[in-house]
């Protein structure tokens, strides 16, 4: 592969890069090359978890693929969390510029309109930093492949764990929207299956808020020992961060971050987030290979929190070209449902998730892991934010397939 530099610095914004050959080259070069959309959020609430830093490790994917006989051209473009516009990125890119695969993708509803919209056109989506479990249960569909994690997961693991330790009455603060009922109803039912209750919730703004001092105060007033924050993002920054200002956590109501990054806790520091409880499948001083990528990765995004969406964009894009490759590019170019179908029958490895597999149903299968975020003084240099306190193998760590409801499946 000649891997066109300029295809891997600029976004979508850049002048095609076959507008001066002349054109039967140009058709050539443009058959022989794989084009990948990053559409995702690049300045909203979620462009920490996103943003330079997923475009940095989608191009590091592109650029340690090597050599394999075909070109690579990233574009990127902003959805601003808005599923029209989201969409009607993905039609320009399928429709006029011949993008093959679709990445990263953000807020649940804007990957689940884009996922429909990518089967309609027979391409690829990789949403990667998409949380609700419907990718994989009523909204599946073959040409989707969902990873790194999602609200069935995230609600098993730290939902679970805390009822567990005692706290076993819940009240919910929910980013209206996909994610946010997906993750409280996924959270509310391993609750009631540990024996906990959920005494209430209220449904916040999405986007558009940064004030939940209301919201917390219904929290409050419900004497739940429990505040679930079913949000992600700024909105998570900004609900822990009140909340300590209001003093919930000195009167004994414990915070639940349903999904919080490494990248949170970098915003928010150790003073504030320590002692929070939360679920990743990937942190970057896990092992040798984690280590290994988060330096790579940060030698090309700057020294930031590489977060488990960031990894996702590096494994996704990774495993996608080792497919196209298997497949051919005339083949993955032409049909997005054999690409993915192949994606699936190859065991997936990389340094940011270790060897995995892809599920029928577009479940990417890895463990999971509960973190505790450490006291300021236990931490021992940059961004060492977390200690290990439970690792739940793949298999165990996703919703059973037959559960899902993905018409896919076969009964």
């Amino acid at each position: 592969m000649t891997l066109n530099r300029r295809g891997l610095i600029a976004g979508a914004a850049a002048a095609p890069i076959l507008g001066g050959l002349p054109f039967r080259r140009a058709r050539a070069q443009a058959a022989n090359t794989i084009k990948i959309g990053v559409l995702t959020d690049m300045s909203g609430t979620f462009r920490d978890i996103n943003g330079p830093v997923t475009v940095a490790c989608a191009r590091l994917a592109a650029q340690e693929f090597g050599n394999r006989g075909f070109e690579i051209e990233i574009l990127t473009a902003d959805h601003q969390n808005k599923p029209d516009v989201a969409v009607n990125i993905a039609r320009q890119w399928f429709d006029r510029d011949g993008v093959d695969m679709v990445l990263s993708l953000a807020a649940s509803s804007v990957a689940l309109a884009v996922a429909d919209f990518t089967r309609e056109r027979n391409k690829v989506c990789i949403p990667t930093s998409t949380a609700t479990s419907d990718m994989t249960g009523r909204n599946c569909t073959p040409n989707t492949v969902h990873w790194v994690y999602d609200t069935w997961m995230l609600a098993k693991s730290t939902g679970a764990a805390t009822v567990r330790a005692g706290g076993d009455t819940w009240f919910f603060l929910t980013a209206d929207y996909a994610f946010g009922h997906a993750l409280e109803r996924d959270t509310g039912n391993f609750v009631r299956a540990a024996g906990g209750r959920v005494v209430g919730n209220v449904r916040t703004p999405f986007p558009g808020t940064t004030d939940f001092s209301s919201f917390l105060l219904q929290a409050q007033a419900s004497r739940a020992k429990v505040v679930g924050l079913a949000n992600a993002g700024n909105d998570t920054i900004n609900s822990i961060k009140q909340a300590a200002e209001f003093g919930l956590t000195r009167r004994g109501v414990k915070l639940a971050s349903m999904l919080m990054f490494v990248t949170d806790v970098h915003a928010l520091g150790l003073n504030t987030a320590q002692g929070l409880v939360c679920t990743e499948t990937f942190y970057w001083d896990l092992n040798d290979r984690t280590r290994a990528f988060a330096r790579r990765a940060r030698a090309v995004a700057g020294q930031v929190p590489i977060a488990m969406s960031h990894a996702g964009d590096y494994s996704g894009t990774l495993h996608y070209l080792k497919a196209v490759a298997d497949l051919g590019v005339a083949a993955a170019k032409a049909d997005g449902r054999a690409t993915v179908a192949r994606m699936k029958a190859m065991p997936t490895d990389d340094d940011a998730f270790g060897r995995g597999t892809i599920r029928e149903d577009g479940r990417k299968m890895h463990p999971a892991y509960l973190f505790e975020v450490k006291k300021p003084e236990e931490s021992t240099g940059p961004f060492d934010y977390y200690k290990l306190l439970q690792t739940t193998p793949a298999e165990e760590a996703f919703r059973p397939l037959s559960e899902g409801g993905c018409p896919l499946i076969r009964s």
